[in-house]
């Protein structure tokens, strides 16, 4: 239902921070910060697909309230769905990030 919001809300810090320190990102040696903006692109990329997502199974409308869930169970039920939900996602999608990352640090260094 709203599970989407929470990576949005981390798309759009990300995309902050980078438009902020794009010199910084350019020419950083840490393998984390130079990949900055893959992690924006997954986020936003991420963030549209359930946005789609919801549309197509009817839990986004285009009238308001816009979410099914705060027709039927109030904003608690959105509040739980972005903890249970959003907060678990965007953790794991910036965990497999940063491993991304290292990894390919590592196989620039080694080769």
């Amino acid at each position: 239902m709203s599970c989407f919001i929470v990576p949005m809300a981390q798309a759009i810090a990300t995309s902050a921070y980078r438009k902020a320190n794009a010199q910084t990102i350019d020419s950083s040696e840490h393998a984390l910060t130079r990949n900055i903006p893959a992690l924006e692109k997954m986020l936003w990329g991420g963030t549209v697909m359930l946005i789609v997502d919801h549309v197509i199974n009817g839990e986004l409308t285009w009238r308001f309230p816009f979410f099914t869930a705060l027709e039927t169970g109030g904003f608690s039920v959105m509040l739980r769905e972005m903890l249970t939900v959003g907060v678990p996602m965007s953790l794991i999608l910036t965990a497999v990030w940063a491993v991304w990352s290292l990894a390919k640090a590592r196989k620039v260094t080694a080769c």
